[in-house]
């Protein structure tokens, strides 16, 4: 079974840290783009990073670019999302996805989701 399981989300305070954690089971990551996407309250699911495991080439938001990095584990099967100098508009559920996408920041190019994991950042 494939299955993604996030973790790593919390209340933080602004300018504070975070590194979140996407653990895969049932495949491995090899061949797969695997991208993190957040959702805020009310709003779509919104592209925040990505990593091609076929070559580590790496894509982000423009929103988060030089505060957030991702990276992959292949031993562990896992891929985190660094996440360094938050503000409260970086409020949102983290989701961790795996596909083939054409376009990284695309949703519905992913086949597989994790839950989901809360990040709150406030004071």
């Amino acid at each position: 079974e494939v299955q993604l399981v996030e973790s790593g989300g919390a209340l933080v305070q602004p300018g504070g840290s975070l590194r979140l954690s996407c653990a895969a089971s049932g495949f491995t990551f090899d061949d797969y783009a695997i991208g993190w996407f957040r959702q805020a309250p009310g709003k779509g699911r919104e592209g925040v990073s990505c990593i091609k495991s076929f070559d580590d080439s790496t894509f982000y938001a423009n929103s988060v670019k030089g505060r957030f990095t991702i990276s992959r584990n292949a031993a562990e099967n896992t891929v985190y999302l660094q996440m360094n100098s938050l503000k409260p508009e970086d409020t949102a559920v983290y989701y961790c996805a795996v596909g083939h996408p054409t376009v990284w920041a695309i949703p519905d190019e992913y086949d597989y989701w994790g839950k989901g994991t809360q990040v709150d950042v406030s004071s």
